[in-house]
């Protein structure tokens, strides 16, 4: 049954070749990865809100507000049963770490399960109160969607990543409406390079992907009245994105303590206990954390400051304007704990959502205190905006995602300027203290991330080294009789032998111009065994290593040729310069001719 649909696949793949353009035919595909995704969107932001309207409004029992408490560790729980008892041949992973690095080192293989799985588990972490966002959730299903579609087609690396793209830029136009800042997202932080062609199938795939969540969720996410901004402002938006730089600098090493805490807790249904009740503690004392956060965002928005405490056991002392300050100062360190908290006990999310929210709380906090205090009277609500598109890029190191993501979703297109000048000097300020993004650096210190900026580690890392190992050198015993395998040195045309043990361990190499060399002027040629000749390498190949690493040992020992081992120590063949560069201009080639 599978070779039949294998070879049916065939079938189809030859027709239309020698029918359509790949260029034409990666444009169909992209509008079907944008349906497709589409509609994941709209199930993801439909099914969460279900699960909250219920929890929150449609089920009623007297004694339910006890169970706040604890509802954010029962969406963990269920999360991290629904991945053990349903993904047992697969990994799950949560972020957008792991989608870099199957575009790195996978061949931009995003396991199948994740299209709905993404979905599943998303929706019951935030539904039930977890403190993240469903915007990374999407972005992978919306991948997988590519790259599953790419794989079952057959395409080619470059083309199954330029799937994948268009449908982490549909999965962010279907979950905020907002198309441009999907591409602009797929651009800034998937595609390890960017083509002008490529810019028609993402387009298509966001624009494809906007229209069909519309049909199916309609609900507009943010509300923004605003005449303009003024230029006596200017210095308060510097300011506002000097306070949001240092911020997302905190975010990110919070980000790292939080993980390291909950990584040496080894039993999951510990981390579940503990990260559930200290979310839950948190939600009780601070219950803007439940969930996204969006509702926060839109009081703040329609002009209702007490909207962050009202909510809360301290909403009695709303009326106290440096208690609001002070509530909602913590608030917005707490949502950063709240959500690395969320993530590390094993719920499923992102930081995208929470982002926008720190910034939007930093925002509307920096201008309200500015009122407060009489020295300016600031827009609050271009200062909330503006903060959400500030810590977006900054966090995320996607400046221009978060500059057009916010103009698309608040229709704030006329604070561009406000927006481009807060959102480059965060990530600046960012980026001055921080190389890589919470997404990259983890890739990056292993030397798995693809660069933009050193496109020879790019091509190197789309290599692989077990493709580009030579299995036709001669293997020698340690035992063997030079004379008896005289002939076969010589026909193989190889300036080295490789020498193995009786249990194949690798021992060493025999250069066959010192074989040729000891065969001359011995006496006793006949009874020289490959032991009087063995040399130790001058340094060995692991089978893990990436092409980059190889490249630097050869350079390192001036070598042209090594042997290739695994972990046990046996030998797998040799690896040499000619076969990398081979290699390396066949895929320079392919990248020029790219959906040509």
């Amino acid at each position: 049954m599978y070779i039949r649909f294998v070879n049916y696949l065939d079938k189809i793949n030859q027709y239309r070749k020698s029918k359509i353009s790949n260029r034409n035919f990666l444009i169909i595909l992209a509008i079907i990865v944008g349906v497709l995704a589409g509609l994941a969107a709209a199930a993801l932001k439909s099914l969460t809100h279900h699960i909250e309207e219920f929890l929150q409004s449609d089920w009623h029992w007297k004694y339910k507000y006890y169970l706040y408490f604890i509802f954010p560790m029962i969406g963990i729980l269920l999360t991290v049963l629904y991945i053990k008892y349903f993904i047992r041949k697969s990994k799950f992973e949560t972020g957008l770490t792991p989608l870099l690095y199957a575009i790195s080192k996978k061949s931009s293989r995003v396991e199948a399960h994740n299209i709905y799985s993404q979905i599943i588990t998303a929706a019951i972490t935030v539904g039930f109160g977890g403190s993240t966002g469903l915007e990374a959730p999407i972005v992978t299903s919306g991948s997988a969607i590519g790259s599953n579609l790419a794989r079952v087609l057959g395409l080619s690396y470059r083309e199954i990543t330029m799937l994948v793209a268009c449908g982490a830029a549909a999965g962010i136009a279907g979950a905020f409406n907002s198309p441009v800042a999907g591409i602009v997202f797929a651009i800034e932080i998937l595609l390890p390079e960017f083509t002008i062609p490529a810019f028609i199938p993402l387009l298509l795939s966001a624009a494809t992907a906007a229209v069909v969540a519309r049909i199916f969720y309609t609900q507009q996410l943010f509300f923004l009245v605003t005449e303009g901004w003024q230029i006596n402002a200017l210095f308060y938006y510097v300011l506002l994105a000097g306070l949001i730089g240092l911020f997302s600098i905190y975010f990110t090493k919070a980000n790292y303590a939080v993980k390291g805490f909950f990584y040496k807790i080894k039993h999951p249904y510990t981390k579940v206990i503990v990260g559930g009740l200290m979310l839950g503690a948190l939600v009780f004392l601070f219950p803007t954390l439940y969930g996204e956060g969006y509702i926060t965002i839109k009081g703040l928005l329609k002009g209702d400051y007490l909207t962050v405490i009202n909510n809360s056991i301290f909403s009695d002392y709303s009326n106290i304007p440096a208690l609001v300050v002070l509530f909602t100062i913590v608030t917005i360190f707490m949502k950063s704990i709240a959500t690395l908290v969320t993530l590390g006990a094993g719920g499923n999310g992102g930081t995208f959502a929470p982002s926008l929210i720190m910034g939007g709380l930093i925002g509307f906090i920096f201008a309200y205190v500015v009122n407060l205090s009489g020295i300016a009277h600031l827009n609050v609500s271009n200062f909330i905006v503006a903060g959400m598109a500030a810590a977006l890029g900054a966090i995320m190191h996607a400046p221009l995602t978060g500059i057009f993501l916010i103009a698309e979703i608040t229709g704030g297109y006329i604070l561009m300027v406000p927006l481009m000048i807060t959102t480059a000097i965060s990530y600046a300020i960012n980026r001055g203290s921080q190389k890589h993004s919470i997404y990259t650096k983890v890739l990056a210190d292993k030397g798995e991330l693809l660069s933009h900026e050193d496109k020879d580690t790019t091509v190197l890392n789309q290599m692989k080294l077990k493709y580009l190992i030579e299995k036709n050198y001669p293997v020698l015993d340690m035992a063997d009789l030079i004379s008896l395998r005289m002939n076969e040195i010589v026909q193989s045309h190889k300036n080295i032998c490789a020498v193995v043990d009786e249990i194949s361990d690798f021992k060493g190499v025999v250069y066959v111009e010192e074989l040729f060399g000891e065969m001359i002027k011995d006496n006793q040629k006949e009874s020289l065994t490959v032991s009087h000749l063995v040399q130790q390498a001058p340094i060995t190949i692991s089978i893990g290593d990436d092409l980059k690493t190889v490249l630097q040992k050869m350079e390192q020992e001036n070598a042209w040729v090594l042997p290739v081992i695994n972990s046990e120590n046996q030998y797998q063949g040799f690896v040499s310069k000619t076969a990398i560069f081979n290699k390396y201009r066949a895929l320079l080639m392919r990248q020029n001719d790219y959906m040509g």
